[in-house]
């Protein structure tokens, strides 16, 4: 008999050298389930929607075992941008699940998210430094995250509580993008291995949650006064301008400079494709723009296509590594 590992234990050991980053898949394809939605193409949506799902209970088991059996990894890695994969990933489900009509969920998620985001971020704050990788933002991401499922709870519940709360994440979100630029390593524009994709996904999400804030307002609720809502209206259009502009600026960088190898950061350039389509369509419901509209639906299929290649990518990276493990 050979001394190989069992196909079952090479698959464990393959799961148990996943890293932080990981969780970006789940935002990815949750993302790329929310533009379907937006779209109209509410099958390939619900597939989608029951891929994260399964995924995002999958990495949860794993993200409590290691806080409970392997606390030393588990502080590591929650102290890396990645580790807010986690957040971020929650609300763009609980956004999904709540335009299903799924409220108790979609508020049982908001307040998982919520709990996990203080205790992740201020992690990750306290190991801050310079020229850091795209994945940086993601300080700003899981931020605005919470604020769009904030917002579109405030919307589905008629309640004004959580947009109030959203518009202060929102703010916040911002400021943090802001400090985030200053230490982010403009070399990975043309070096980085995907994740700096993020630079303009932050911008992109935050565009996302500006217009959910904007839709949350209603004659029964008034969130906004005129002046609130003229403020809302132009960030959040400057906000997609600037994710647009990223998203050129990052294109060009990755034909002018190829890095077709499969990294697992690669999920995050997946995100940021899905998210700028989906605030594009987002944004042009809730200003009643016409431009985005059709910009939005091109861009979903790009990110569309982006992800059958990261996933097939990811597919074969996976078997290589689990039969490698179970030749050695």
């Amino acid at each position: 008999m050979s001394g190989s590992p069992s196909p079952a234990l090479s698959l464990r050991a393959w799961w148990a050298q996943r890293p932080p980053a990981a969780g970006a898949a789940v935002l990815a394809t949750g993302i790329l389930s929310v533009g379907l939605h937006l779209t109209g193409y509410e099958t390939l949506s619900r597939v989608l929607l029951a891929l994260a799902g399964a995924a995002w209970v999958a990495l949860g088991v794993d993200f409590a075992v290691r806080l409970v059996g392997e606390r030393e990894r588990w502080l590591t890695e929650a102290a890396t941008p990645g580790g807010l994969t986690a957040v971020a990933a929650t609300t763009v489900l609980g956004t999904r699940v709540s335009a299903l009509g799924w409220q108790t969920l979609a508020e049982a998620l908001l307040a998982l998210a919520a709990v996990l985001w203080p205790v992740l971020l201020l992690r990750v704050m306290g190991n801050w430094s310079r020229r850091m990788p795209g994945e940086v933002f993601l300080c700003c991401v899981a931020t605005q995250g919470l604020a769009v499922l904030a917002a579109t709870v405030a919307a589905a519940e008629a309640t004004a509580w959580p947009a109030h709360a959203a518009l202060v994440l929102f703010w916040l979100g911002l400021v943090l993008y802001v400090l985030m630029l200053a230490r982010f390593d403009w070399r990975q524009v043309t070096e980085g291995a995907g994740d700096h994709w993020v630079a303009g996904g932050a911008l992109a999400v935050s565009a996302l949650a500006g217009a959910r804030l904007v839709a949350a307002d209603s004659p029964a609720l008034y969130l906004w006064n005129v002046d609130d809502m003229d403020v809302l209206r132009k960030v959040t259009v400057a906000l997609l301008v600037l994710a647009l502009c990223w998203y050129a600026v990052l294109l060009v960088a990755e034909i002018g400079w190829p890095r077709p190898r499969y990294d697992v950061r690669r999920w995050a350039t997946v995100f940021p494709l899905g998210m700028t389509a989906a605030a594009m369509t987002a944004v042009s419901t809730a200003l009643e723009l016409a431009w985005p509209e059709g910009t939005g639906k091109v861009l979903l299929w790009v990110a569309a296509a982006a992800w059958l290649v990261v996933a097939a990518m990811a597919v074969a990276e996976a078997r290589q590594s689990i039969r490698s493990t179970a030749r050695r």
